[in-house]
């Protein structure tokens, strides 16, 4: 039975005007007025559903969106105002970008927001593919110098899962050395600690699994990580075997684990009264989905059937919401209750995104 749902803002605006025949997403300047509305959205989200008894409240770290996709900057400072907003609901990293952070500066942050919020948030690491986001900050993202982003990551894992679980400790890699061997107060630096560590240990942590490549998942077993894997992140979608290929790696580093307990699926989903309103529906939704991802690389991981782009990323992508393999992602609530493949497959899915969708709908006022 499944008893843990959760749902994912990404925090998108309401947009204006959406669907194919709407403004091209690179034509899009939106005020600053309208792209701080984000904050009362996330908290009037969070507020509902903590009322409705779910799980977690997922969110995920990006920078100068200035189209209004995806505006929020800060996960850690943003989740301890609405910890103290609500009673019980938590809140998951999904993700932070480690590439943007200096591994001490973020270890801190979550530290002092685990602390503060009663270990009410969830950790998550990313590495991030916005190449305006990432080499902005003066590092390249995956799509940028991919080899150069994944050591970087990696390094950044080490020296956080050093701080979060050792009194205390150094590092010597490529990228840092931590300590410096400086004098300090009449000694030399060889070991320092993180103030404060968390308090809530083992530390949860959460990647994405967007290649889903044995290293990937290797490493993050490795390091006791768990594995999401969102709507169309990891090539071929959240398919039988990435999940199979993660219990053998899970296998393979000593942990035996039931299916699904160690990974989160992520499903976009819409529920109307009928299927046939729900598609007519959603369509302009599914479809700013595509025109902001298809160029990203995204779109076409949420299966080969329904999302088709003819020739280059750059031609208008064509496509209707997937309902396949008895796993729908568009119907009716009576449908919906009735089509259990997704956990049959796949164990425990927590993570619901209502990408595109208003304040309005997500709370239940729009019809």
């Amino acid at each position: 039975m499944i008893t843990r749902f959760g749902s994912l803002y990404a925090g998108h605006i309401d947009l204006p005007d959406i669907g194919f025949d709407a403004t091209p997403v690179n034509d899009r300047w939106i005020s600053n007025e309208e792209l701080a509305s984000v904050f009362r959205k996330s908290e009037a989200i969070a507020i509902k559903m903590d009322q409705l008894g779910f799980d977690t409240f997922w969110a995920a770290e990006h920078h100068f969106q200035r189209e209004g996709y995806e505006c929020l900057p800060n996960l850690l400072l943003m989740y301890v105002h609405m910890a103290h907003l609500t009673k019980n609901l938590k809140f998951g990293c999904g993700f932070n970008i480690n590439p943007m952070w200096h591994p001490l500066r973020l270890a801190e942050d979550y530290a002092t927001a685990d602390i503060l919020t009663k270990g009410r948030v969830i950790f998550g690491v990313g590495r991030g593919y916005h190449s305006r986001e990432v080499d902005t900050f003066g590092v390249p993202s995956t799509n940028t110098d991919n080899d150069a982003n994944r050591e970087l990551f990696e390094e950044q894992v080490e020296v956080i899962m050093k701080a979060f679980n050792e009194e205390s400790f150094s590092h010597q890699g490529k990228h840092y050395t931590i300590p410096p061997e400086v004098p300090y107060r009449g000694y030399t630096l060889k070991e320092i600690s993180l103030v404060p560590r968390p308090r809530t240990f083992p530390v949860d942590t959460y990647q994405p699994m967007v290649s889903a490549s044995q290293r990937s998942m290797d490493f993050m077993a490795k390091h006791g990580m768990k594995g999401i894997v969102g709507g169309g992140a990891a090539t071929g979608g959240a398919s039988d075997a990435v999940v199979k290929q993660w219990n053998e790696t899970l296998t393979k580093h000593g942990k035996e684990t039931e299916l699904g307990s160690d990974l989160i699926i992520g499903v976009a989903t819409f529920i109307d009264d009928t299927e046939e309103k729900a598609m007519v529906h959603a369509k302009k939704y599914f479809e700013e989905n595509m025109k902001m991802f298809g160029p990203l690389g995204f779109v076409r991981g949420l299966s080969k059937g329904p999302n088709i782009c003819i020739g280059s990323w750059l031609r208008r992508p064509v496509g209707r919401p997937p309902n396949h393999r008895g796993c729908r992602q568009i119907g009716c609530l009576d449908r919906r209750s009735t089509r259990a493949g997704y956990r049959k497959t796949y164990g425990d899915p927590r993570k619901i995104s209502w990408p595109g969708r208003s304040k309005r709908w997500l709370l239940g006022h729009e019809h």
